[in-house]
């Protein structure tokens, strides 16, 4: 079924080199192709400051907060990010992790991590659907954007996090590293609960987060419309 849709296509744009892999080996390699990362998520407002996000939310700011945010599918590893807060050393932390966003299939399980590991306490949840004048909010409130994904090609989660000049934690699947620069708006991680606990670990530790924001701010120059617009121009020719 995707060589059959694919074949009706002209040339393409991906989104993570993985992706332009993938063309070339269901056989599109001759049909003009490019990689061009998705720009900016820029139409949830501008930034607010954390303290001022901090008191839309009804949040205390004397802890730090960690945000999944997004549809809550299997894939993209809320059950490690859990499975990653119940590490002791993330325990003794005056951290929380905020989860904003649907479920796109039972929580069940996820409710059962979260019993399990006696993290009650510790979580902030937002699984309605959130409006997106409120998307602001939940970025600006946020230490570190995390996103555990178990596979993935690429995120627009990096993307809206670029707009507000949050750090990253990322996993190493698919495409998602491509867009997050280890140790310059972040981390890129295995996919595993201890890896992603040591990465937090050291970011509060080592007081990280002004770093990894300058870095942020450097790095979100590439992504813009207009380079999205020239790249389309270029695969149809114009």
């Amino acid at each position: 079924l995707t060589r059959y849709f694919l074949s009706a296509c002209d040339g393409f744009v991906t989104m993570s080199r993985s992706v332009l892999s993938d063309l070339q080996r269901l056989g599109f390699g001759r049909k003009p192709a490019l990689y061009r990362p998705h720009p900016l998520y820029d139409n949830f407002g501008p930034i607010k400051s954390k303290r001022e996000a901090l008191a839309a939310l009804r949040l205390p700011d004397a802890i730090g907060y960690l945000l999944f945010f997004g549809f809550i599918r299997a894939y993209k590893g809320l059950d490690i990010m859990l499975e990653a807060f119940a590490d002791k050393r993330l325990v003794a932390m005056p951290i929380k992790l905020i989860i904003a966003g649907e479920f796109y299939e039972d929580a069940t399980p996820y409710e059962a991590l979260i019993q399990r590991y006696n993290l009650e306490e510790r979580i902030i949840r937002a699984t309605d659907f959130i409006p997106n004048e409120k998307v602001v909010d939940y970025f600006c409130a946020a230490d570190l954007i995390v996103q555990p994904y178990k596979n993935a090609t690429q995120s627009g989660v990096s993307q809206i996090a670029y707009h507000f000049e949050r750090p990253m934690l990322v996993t190493d699947v698919g495409g998602l590293a491509e867009l997050i620069p280890d140790g310059v708006v972040g981390y890129v991680v295995p996919p595993t609960p201890v890896a992603i606990a040591d990465a937090v670990v050291d970011f509060y530790a080592a007081k990280r987060e002004e770093v990894f924001a300058a870095g942020v701010r450097e790095q979100k120059k590439q992504f813009s419309w207009p380079i999205m617009v020239a790249a389309l121009k270029e695969v149809a020719g114009l």
